[in-house]
């Protein structure tokens, strides 16, 4: 059995899919599709039933590619925010950020990234919001709405 604990997460254990090899720094162990492993490690993590921990929370965001800073960004919290919980290894994340997370990832699994681009607008639109915009709405065979922004 070999304990990987290269995911970042203290719980898991390869009960096989793995060799220990031998190489010019010592000894290692070469993992079968890697990538399968952390799918299914990921999808685990999904259906978990309890709020997602710090090393858990790290886990799914590092499987999206995504930094502390986009995922703050998206989340519409402090990028500290995001290193102190992770930081936290085993203490229960903000349960607003574990359900965003665990959308967010099956989104990413799923190849659907509807979801992600919408959050991702939302969070646009924060950045926005203490812009002045004005509506414009013409009627040419349907209504059609422009912005523009008002000038200070």
């Amino acid at each position: 059995m070999h304990h990987y604990t290269d995911s970042g997460l203290d719980n898991v254990v390869l009960e096989s899919g793995y060799r220990e090899v031998n190489t010019e720094y010592g000894n290692g162990v070469s993992i079968d599709n890697l990538d399968a492993l952390h799918l299914a490690i990921g999808k685990w993590l999904l259906n978990f039933p309890k709020q997602l921990n710090g090393a858990e929370f790290r886990f799914l965001r590092h499987e999206m590619d995504l930094s502390q800073a986009r995922l703050a960004y998206l989340l519409g919290e402090k990028e500290q925010n995001i290193g102190r919980w992770e930081r936290a290894r085993t203490r229960p994340v903000n349960p607003s950020a574990d359900k965003v997370i665990r959308v967010l990832y099956s989104e990413f699994i799923g190849g659907n990234q509807t979801l992600r681009e919408l959050i991702e607008k939302l969070a646009e639109r924060d950045e926005r919001q203490a812009e002045e915009l004005r509506l414009r709405a013409t009627s040419r065979g349907g209504w059609a709405l422009t912005e523009r922004k008002i000038a200070a």
